[in-house]
């Protein structure tokens, strides 16, 4: 599915297919995450997270961006060992540096590898954190998730996963 995404991203936009962002990684090292493109291509813009009615998200990034499908290329990311199917999703330099210090708890989602998907996502915790404590709630699903990591909550999360991509998320634009 990959290529035909790709193929559909470009003959609907202007610029690359895939779009690459640092992340924090395993034990707080960052690495190149890996996404379609969902937005216009604009190489000077600086970091700003999407927000609801973005007019950057492409007609096929609100598709792609509301069943997950724009997270397919991180499977690459799991292959080379940066990512895991299933844990805290891993963030942007920008908000790691933001919260790193000041929120108890935030550096330690990072004791295991980062996931595709994981429990913060399928409990809602998506989207824009335009509050801290949406950021809060995210980090205490992610420690939970991090305490009591085992297969079966690995298959569950990815089972809710899968239901979420059939109704759309509410929470991601």
């Amino acid at each position: 599915m990959i290529p035909l995404v790709g193929i559909i991203i470009r003959l609907t936009s202007a610029g690359p297919v895939l779009y690459i962002q640092k992340r924090t990684g395993y034990r707080g090292i960052a690495f190149n995450c890996l996404k379609f493109r969902t937005m216009t291509h604009n190489p000077a813009a600086s970091f700003k997270q999407a927000i609801k009615n973005d007019s950057r998200v492409t007609p096929i990034g609100r598709f792609l961006r509301r069943t997950n499908l724009d997270e397919m290329p991180q499977f690459l990311n799991v292959l080379k060992g940066d990512m895991s199917i299933v844990g805290p999703r891993p963030h942007a330099l920008q908000h790691s540096a933001q919260f790193w210090n000041t929120m108890p708890e935030y550096r330690k989602r990072y004791r295991v590898r980062p996931g595709i998907t994981g429990l913060a996502q399928v409990r809602g915790c998506r989207g824009e954190t335009n509050e801290d404590i949406k950021m809060v709630h995210r980090v205490k699903y992610d420690r939970f998730y991090n305490r009591r990591k085992s297969s079966c909550l690995d298959l569950w999360i990815c089972w809710l996963t899968i239901k979420s991509m059939v109704r759309g998320n509410a929470n991601v634009w």
